[in-house]
């Protein structure tokens, strides 16, 4: 009596790739489907509305008087406005200059705080939760009156360096004045150029604080998504805490230091005590036309400086593979 082998299908390679495929496929219809609204949003609402500002920057706008009345004139002023904002206008490369420099001193002292609270808050402690609500309130109370009020200080110019104590001298400056701080920079011959930077930091602490608070919530988002048998792994082998930072921690973390990188860029360049944005918003009521041929050389330049910073982050950026 003959058998008869049952012999069962397996399935091929071809058959797996197109079940991976087809799921790529619907997380990624599924990711459309979330960002639809804001798609939609800068097609029918911003999009236009930029066409017409650079269509602006290309007219200047004059008043003549036709039978008596008076009648808005545009006509083509082509470039003038963009060479005369390099040519005819000196406090605009200088105020631009004083923006990037504000942004080479803010960006990296607001990333490393960030990073070092979030490294705090992600330990086992006791009110942890609390202790991170406390870091994001600033983040919240920036956004409403006291936004608000630090921006009428910086109108009127009357602001002082760190937190007022109502002693009419800033408190970050007596701190630094408590600590000696230029003494004992100078007595280990460090830089002077280092002296004035650390300086400026301890006396700004007050604002990296207000404007850390979303980059420690995408830092602890990525420290929570690292894999606990990672850090079990290197206690297993004598890893020292220094060095399970340096080789799992922050490649681990490189991409959200990349995202908070450019966050950190468009929120210092964008932001209304920016020199930047305050000497263009005085040329408004001024010259529109003008003002806004200068917001489009700043937005240039803006981003030239995210390519920049993101161009050199990606070199240092480590990407887990997930197969």
């Amino acid at each position: 009596m003959e058998e008869t082998v049952v012999t069962v299908a397996q399935p091929t390679e071809k058959r797996r790739r197109r079940r991976s495929a087809s799921l790529e496929k619907r997380r990624a219809r599924a990711g459309y489907v979330f960002v639809l609204p804001f798609i939609l949003g800068v097609v029918l609402i911003y999009l236009p509305i930029l066409i017409d500002s650079i269509w602006w920057s290309f007219f200047v706008r004059s008043t003549q008087y036709v039978n008596g009345i008076p009648t808005e004139i545009y006509t083509p002023n082509y470039f003038n406005y963009y060479i005369n904002a390099f040519t005819q206008s000196p406090n605009f490369v200088t105020t631009l200059l004083a923006s990037i420099q504000e942004l080479l001193f803010e960006v990296p002292a607001i990333i490393i705080f960030a990073l070092f609270i979030a490294v705090v808050l992600n330990q086992k402690m006791l009110g942890r939760a609390a202790f991170r609500a406390i870091f994001f309130v600033p983040v919240i109370i920036a956004t409403g009156l006291m936004d608000s009020i630090n921006g009428a200080d910086i109108a009127t110019g009357q602001t002082q360096a760190g937190i007022d104590d109502g002693t009419g001298a800033a408190a970050g400056a007596g701190i630094i004045n408590a600590l000696d701080v230029q003494v004992i920079f100078q007595s280990m011959a460090i830089g002077g150029e280092l002296v004035t930077y650390v300086v400026e930091l301890v006396n700004n602490i007050y604002n990296i604080i207000n404007y850390s608070g979303v980059q420690m919530l995408i830092f602890l988002a990525g420290l929570q998504s690292i894999s606990p048998s990672i850090y079990e792994a290197c206690r297993i082998d004598g890893a020292t805490g220094w060095e399970t930072f340096w080789k799992v921690t922050f490649p681990m973390i490189s991409p959200m230091i990349l995202v908070n990188a450019v966050y950190t860029v468009i929120d210092s360049f964008t932001r209304s005590s920016n020199p930047m944005m305050v000497f263009i918003d005085g040329q408004t009521s001024v010259d529109p036309h003008y003002a806004i041929a200068m917001y489009w050389i700043y937005f240039v330049v803006v981003l030239l400086i995210i390519g920049i910073v993101a161009a050199v982050a990606s070199t240092m950026v480590f990407y887990q593979r997930k197969d």
